[in-house]
């Protein structure tokens, strides 16, 4: 069996992964996670529930028992999710973007580096450690097309900031301690479980409790839109590849305005509830102060990964936002408690 140990494996994208990869016999799973506010065990309840699949309570920034359980699991792969991924957090409070992206990586890359050390450098080869990244460290498209794997680093926030530092710290370990790794740089995801803080689940939840729905600035930032699913299908093409000391992008070539999705969200909405122009949900759009350095395009190119690992997006955006939408409307109980927990941000708006 694969062994992988999977950090923050109870948030949004991990627990996708975690929930494919229990359905496939040839993995044993070790999540660690510190359970945060955009963590929830129901994500993956059916999937503890295979003997196959195991949970510890560990944040990645302490060194001694994620050292601990990394030894001890002895994984062929780790994959980690663990970060503070929301932009308007770092904006409040930077710290725990810090401490979780940047010295968690370092405690992880550490660990894996001393375990490496320990074993037979024979297995070495057979062992890999993924680091799931962002497209906002490339910062603003100003010029070209998309980003590629070659376009320089150019973070604009505190958050991308430290995505930014954590992949160069894995660069660094790759090349001085010959750690094989993989870097990954995805653009924005939706879909089901996703925390309400981010952009769709919360127009979404938003309209539907009667709010505003806050748009930062006039609403023209784009942003390429990939369903969490089709991420997570890449994600196993590459821990499944022997390729190593490599980062690929991770695109679906579907950039759409802000404004864009929220009025597409609002419309199906409208259908659902037989609403028409004069009482649409886009009658509760609201348009609030722009955010700090706020980026004003991310598009990447995922040729490469195409190209050399045989992948593409399979969900088109127009079909899964809808299924996206419904899911929400199916699990009022599963965001009622998210938003009745003590999340709230400083700032008006709270798109990525």
């Amino acid at each position: 069996m694969i062994k992988i140990l999977i950090t923050g494996g109870a948030g949004f994208i991990g627990s996708a992964f975690v929930r494919k990869a229990v359905k496939r016999k040839k993995f044993k799973i070790l999540i660690l996670d510190k359970l945060s506010y955009s963590s929830d065990l129901r994500n993956i309840k059916s999937a503890l529930k295979n003997k196959n699949c195991i949970l510890k309570k560990i944040d990645i920034c302490n060194f001694k028992s994620l050292k601990s359980s990394l030894f001890k699991f002895s994984p062929d792969i780790v994959l980690n999710f663990a970060a503070e991924s929301h932009v308007d957090r770092s904006i409040d409070d930077n710290r725990p973007f810090i401490e979780t992206n940047i010295i968690g990586t370092y405690n992880l890359l550490e660990s894996f580096r001393l375990y490496l050390k320990k074993i037979d450098k024979k297995k070495i080869k057979y062992k890999k450690f993924v680091q799931v990244s962002t497209d906002e460290v490339y910062g603003d498209l100003k010029k070209g097309n998309f980003f590629t794997e070659k376009t320089k680093y150019d973070p604009s926030s505190p958050y991308s900031s430290s995505k930014a530092s954590s992949d160069l710290l894995v660069n660094a370990w790759s090349k001085t301690y010959k750690l094989p790794t993989v870097i990954t740089n995805c653009t924005n995801n939706y879909g089901p479980y996703q925390h309400p803080e981010k952009l769709i689940p919360h127009m979404i939840i938003s309209a539907l409790r009667g709010q505003k729905l806050p748009i930062y600035g006039n609403g023209l930032h784009v942003r390429d839109w990939i369903h969490v699913d089709d991420h997570v299908s890449a994600l196993f093409k590459i821990i499944l590849n022997k390729k190593i000391s490599i980062q690929y992008n991770i695109g679906a070539n579907n950039p759409l305005k802000n404004i864009t999705i929220v009025k597409k969200i609002c419309k199906i909405l409208d259908i659902y509830f037989k609403r028409n122009l004069n009482n649409s949900f886009a009658l509760q759009i609201s348009y609030v102060e722009d955010r700090p350095a706020h980026d004003t395009k991310y598009l990447v190119s995922a040729r490469k990964i195409m190209r050399e690992l045989n992948w593409k997006p399979k969900k088109s955006f127009n079909k899964h936002i809808e299924e996206t939408i419904k899911w929400y409307l199916e699990n009022k109980i599963w965001w009622n408690s998210k938003i009745n927990k003590n999340y709230k941000l400083k700032r008006i708006g709270r798109i990525k």
